[in-house]
């Protein structure tokens, strides 16, 4: 445990680590109380299904600029930057919330929101990796950080049902709008916040852009572990609309049920992130396979569930899967990206993990309302499996080399000192 918790002694990483949190927090905050105010003011699924759409598919497009914009930026005055105008878009919806209700300006908003909230994540991660690499703590600290963010996805729901219940929509959003001035702030105030690498010459952000999209594909290695992670993602997301009617329809089991299923699946993350920790010495690509695997497996096993306590342990198994494979998959997409590169190729794994999952919605929906939901599990689980095979077969003859510098040699690329008195805030 005390080497597991070692990246919180390293200049800036809790800071960092609590930025994640909130981040994480207040996305899931806002997205409630939105998603109250939207439904309440028009009375429509279509315009609520808009928000989801907008926060979560829309940002593919537009986190990737973005990140390529700040790339090369301190740390000290990006971050600060995205979260400060990530409290201002809250406070803005907050105003809308009470009297001056617009559902396009709410869903354009909440767009920009979006992809301002990827791109933070992706540049907090970017960040992280220049504190961790040269401490040679990168795995360590990673599994802190996805632990941060499964809290977060785990709490976030229900600290916004229950601050939207008690307090209402608009103070909601202004409390979101609140813990973001307050990580701004923390961050702002950090001296020990690196200072990013950054390539010669300093290009605008659209060659920036494109020579990452470059790096991607020259480098077969990561090129075949993001396409294989985007088709997973697709499999990973079948099932998302459809669990309530497993829990409620299928195995007749209720609200309580559909519950019981979603907090065995949050103590897997929770478990799955402290796994990762203790198998520090097993190679990501083993990592990878087993629990991609697992996935799988407990997406089948859920499909024959007979009773609620089966699918609920399935479950745990689906989540300690997610737990391990989405830290060992960004820990490997950072071994295999030179250090100039993180932000933006970072910023692309976000990217795919907001598109692809609404491919996968829309399957697992038309699967469940042709057949029936275990059908859409089973196509889940047997897809997951079909691309981890093919995975294997493509990344088996490809050298895994690592390119970011890691131990002592790494601050010859990423240096870690304070900026100096005369650097701007």
């Amino acid at each position: 445990m005390a080497a597991a918790l070692r990246p919180f002694r390293l200049p800036a990483f809790p800071r960092l680590a609590s930025a994640y949190l909130v981040n994480e927090l207040g996305n899931w905050l806002g997205e409630i109380a939105l998603a109250v105010l939207i439904f309440d003011q028009t009375d429509s699924t279509l315009a609520t299904a808009g928000l989801f759409l907008g926060v979560h598919f829309a940002p593919a497009f537009l986190t990737p600029p973005l990140a390529a914009r700040l790339d090369g930026v301190s740390a000290r005055r990006a971050l600060p930057a995205l979260y400060a105008t990530e409290a201002l878009a809250f406070a803005v919806l907050a105003l809308l919330a009470s009297d001056n209700f617009a559902l396009a300006a709410v869903l354009a908003i909440a767009t920009v929101d979006g992809a301002i909230a990827a791109a933070a994540r992706a540049l907090t991660r970017a960040s992280a990796t220049a504190v961790l690499a040269p401490a040679g703590q990168l795995r360590e600290g990673n599994a802190l950080l996805n632990v941060a963010f499964t809290a977060g996805a785990a709490a976030g729901p229900a600290l916004g049902g229950l601050v939207v219940a008690g307090a209402g929509v608009e103070t909601a959003l202004l409390a979101d709008a609140a813990s973001f001035v307050c990580v701004a702030v923390l961050l702002a105030a950090s001296r020990s916040l690196p200072t990013p690498a950054t390539e010669p010459g300093e290009p605008g952000w659209a060659v920036k852009l494109r020579r990452g999209l470059t790096y991607v594909r020259e480098r077969a290695p990561l090129r075949r572990l993001l396409g294989a992670q985007a088709a997973a993602f697709v499999f990973f997301a079948t099932v998302i609309p459809i669990e309530v009617a497993l829990a409620k329809d299928t195995l007749d089991a209720g609200d309580l049920g559909y519950g019981l299923m979603l907090a065995s699946w949050g103590v897997g993350m929770l478990a799955g992130s402290l796994v990762f920790t203790m198998l520090r010495r097993m190679r990501l690509p083993g990592l990878l396979i087993s629990s991609t695997l697992a996935i799988g497996a407990a997406y089948l096993g859920m499909g024959v569930a007979p009773n609620l306590a089966v699918a609920c342990a399935a479950a745990f198994v689906e989540g300690t899967g997610n737990g391990i494979q989405w830290v060992a998959l960004v820990t490997a997409v950072q071994e295999l990206t030179r250090a100039t590169y993180q932000a933006r190729v970072l910023a692309l794994l976000e990217a795919l993990a907001s598109a692809m999952p609404g491919i996968g919605f829309l399957l697992g929906g038309a699967v469940a309302t042709l057949l029936d939901p275990r059908a859409s599990f089973a196509v889940a689980g047997a897809g997951v499996i079909v691309v981890l095979v093919l995975a294997i077969a493509r990344l088996r003859d490809v050298d895994w080399h690592p390119e970011l510098e890691q131990g002592p040699e790494a601050r010859l690329q990423v240096p870690l000192q304070a900026p100096t008195p005369h650097a701007p805030p």
